[in-house]
């Protein structure tokens, strides 16, 4: 999916191919275009011709105007210096194309893109990927197999996240023009052929070459020159930090490819940038600068969207559901501070967290609280270890809480008028357990007489919803508790070099976890700035049962590997679960034509909506009268 529209569910999508399934003997023998790792039928399916919820014959033409958080001061979302314009992401976004495209309707599905096809031996050793002969950049040079090879050795070597997502691909190899292939140094890892797919395609002779100054291009560094790309937008204008336009490219090789049918109608995106979530809401309520929003604030769905336009139908409020994972929102503990390295410390801290109090007064009661990193799927964990999950958490019993065994996990619930005492009580205890006291009225290290300081990092006034209950209900128990604000540029760095107390940060899921449960939960991610591994872990039973889920033989296999990293995750206490939204809350102004149904697995796509001219004129007119 690309970077446009409901951004909540990219990382999601990203990761969505890594479902499990027997591929057939002589697997490395057959080329693969449309595949499923859920539904082996797929293989042997009629050929991929389109998303069955688009239509088909969308008219293209118009603008949609998107507003964007912050700031920017780079088109290179692939390194962890700058921040990247709206419209790019480190798999590519609007720009660069990948190899193939996971599905936005199905999990566990992709089809072809760069590639046309791929195949991969029966041991997984390997993949081999072939380059369909119309792929062109934006200049009308061919994409080739070097292209691709040079993409995979840059990608590694200056992107963290891609290093670690590719960590097991020890190199790529151009068999001719349009076939690479690549080269995993171990076998069995089931997953490892398919998300090579996710590979974005750059440009080498663009960045190899020199800019209008004669000044040697250098991919390490941020940059403000327009990048060559292959995607279906280039960019149109911009200025850094304010806007940024994107134009479809009329000529775009791969326009009439079957997951681009019906997609990308809009002939431009303009991202609009603000400051403030107030300021922009308002914009949203003048129209003309955000069209579509994806709807956040409980609060302001509740009430704030009671503006003339709402009122007379001109603006459209509207919830989707969507199939997949929700992504774990929590308050984070960054480990690396020697205060938040005792699990009785970050267990106190959760229950000092009053999330039905917060529901109530601040989200009408509309939100749900986490109780997994897998939320709402069979990954998540339940009851007490039961069968095979029993069975791989017995081999670090020894190294686990005792009472993961015997109890299921379950968050503090403030539900009676005594939970608030009883819950601040027994976290008094544990801090008093793990060597801390309340003296003087202040929580302090019984040794040194240090005060327990805790900082939350925030980059809008949001952050003050979020956080400011529990921010009081750690000062009732002494703890200096407070929250900093920081301007955008400032958050991402800080959040890049681990530079915080404790934050809020999501953490997204597949179906299927493999690869990037590194990123998120090993010890050598804790060490590698701009991984995401924020809270710092570095515990050796999460390595190995990381190992484990990566080369899982089978789905039966992989859902007790899950379900017992689920459940060391959670009695560990690494983070406090927060809360999710149960539906996808957007708002839009009535200018778009729209299919009848959108995709399942991601809820929202809104590439595949076009401008309605008529709607719009009839607003144009309306609007502009009234001003």
């Amino acid at each position: 999916m690309r970077a446009i529209g409901a951004t909540a569910t990219l990382a999601a999508c990203l990761t969505a191919v890594l479902m499990f399934t027997s591929m057939p003997a002589g697997a490395e023998d057959k080329w693969l275009t449309s595949t499923s790792l859920t539904d082996p039928s797929v293989e042997d399916a009629p050929p991929f011709e389109r998303y069955d919820y688009v239509n088909p014959d969308a008219p293209k033409g118009g603008t949609l105007n998107i507003a964007a958080f912050g700031t920017y001061d780079s088109f290179n979302p692939f390194i962890v210096r700058g921040t990247p314009a709206a419209g790019l992401t480190s798999f590519g976004g609007v720009l660069w194309d990948t190899l193939m495209q996971q599905s936005l309707d199905e999990p566990g599905t992709s089809h072809p893109l760069i590639a046309e096809a791929y195949k991969h031996p029966d041991d997984y050793s390997s993949a081999t990927y072939r380059i369909n002969p119309e792929a062109r950049w934006h200049d009308g040079e061919p994409i080739t197999a070097e292209d691709v090879v040079w993409s995979f050795e840059m990608l590694k070597q200056i992107s963290p996240m891609h290093n670690r997502y590719f960590v097991n691909v020890t190199e790529a190899v151009a068999l001719s023009e349009r076939e690479v292939e690549f080269r995993f140094d171990q076998k069995g890892n089931r997953e490892l052929p398919h998300i090579m797919g996710d590979l974005p395609v750059l440009p080498k002779h663009w960045w190899e070459g020199t800019d209008a100054n004669g000044k040697k291009r250098d991919i390490t560094a941020p940059t403000l020159e327009r990048p060559l790309g292959s995607g279906p937008y280039r960019v149109a204008s911009f200025r850094p930090g304010s806007e940024i336009i994107w134009e479809r490219v009329e000529d775009y090789w791969a326009a009439d490819l079957p997951v681009n049918i019906g997609r990308y109608n809009f002939n431009r995106y303009r991202y609009t940038y603000f400051q403030d979530d107030n300021a922009e809401f308002l914009a949203f309520t003048k129209g003309g600068i955000e069209d579509f929003r994806r709807e956040v604030s409980t609060r302001r769905w509740s009430v704030d969207y009671d503006f003339p336009a709402v009122k007379d139908g001109d603006v459209i409020k509207r919830e989707f559901t969507s199939t997949s994972i929700e992504a774990m929102q929590a308050f984070v503990f960054n480990m690396r501070r020697p205060r938040f390295a005792d699990r009785r410390v970050r267990e106190a801290l959760t229950l000092a967290y009053n999330f039905e109090e917060q529901n109530r007064t601040h989200f009408f009661g509309l939100n749900k609280r986490f109780s997994s990193y897998f939320e709402r799927s069979e990954l998540a964990a339940e009851g007490v270890p039961q069968g095979q999950e029993l069975e791989i958490l017995e081999e670090f019993r020894d190294r686990l809480p005792p009472e993961l065994f015997t109890e299921p996990f379950k968050l503090p619930a403030f539900d009676t008028p005594q939970s608030e005492r009883e819950h601040l009580r027994e976290a008094v205890r544990l801090f008093n357990e793990a060597g801390w006291q309340i003296k003087g009225g202040r929580m302090v290290n019984k040794e040194t007489g240090e005060p327990f300081r805790v900082e939350f990092l925030g980059s809008s006034p949001t952050s003050e919803v979020i956080a400011g209950g529990l921010i009081d209900n750690l000062r009732k128990i002494g703890i200096e508790a407070s929250l900093r604000i920081v301007d955008t540029s400032q958050y991402i760095q800080r959040i890049q070099n681990f530079n915080f107390d404790m934050v809020t940060s999501r953490f997204a899921q597949s179906l299927s976890p493999g690869n990037e449960q590194r990123d998120y939960w090993s010890s050598e991610a804790a060490d590698i700035p701009g991984s995401r591994n924020l809270a710092g872990i570095k515990d050796p039973v999460i390595d190995e049962l990381v190992q484990k889920i990566i080369y899982a033989k089978d789905r039966e296999e992989l859902v007790a590997l899950t379900h017992a990293l689920d459940r060391i995750l959670l009695w560990n206490h690494f983070m406090i679960p927060q809360y999710y939204q149960p539906t996808i809350r957007t708002a839009y102004w009535n200018k778009f034509g729209i299919p009848e149904k959108q995709p399942e697995y991601v809820g929202v796509d809104i590439d595949s909506w076009w401008i309605d001219v008529e709607k719009e004129k009839a607003l144009a007119a309306k609007y502009r009268s009234q001003n």
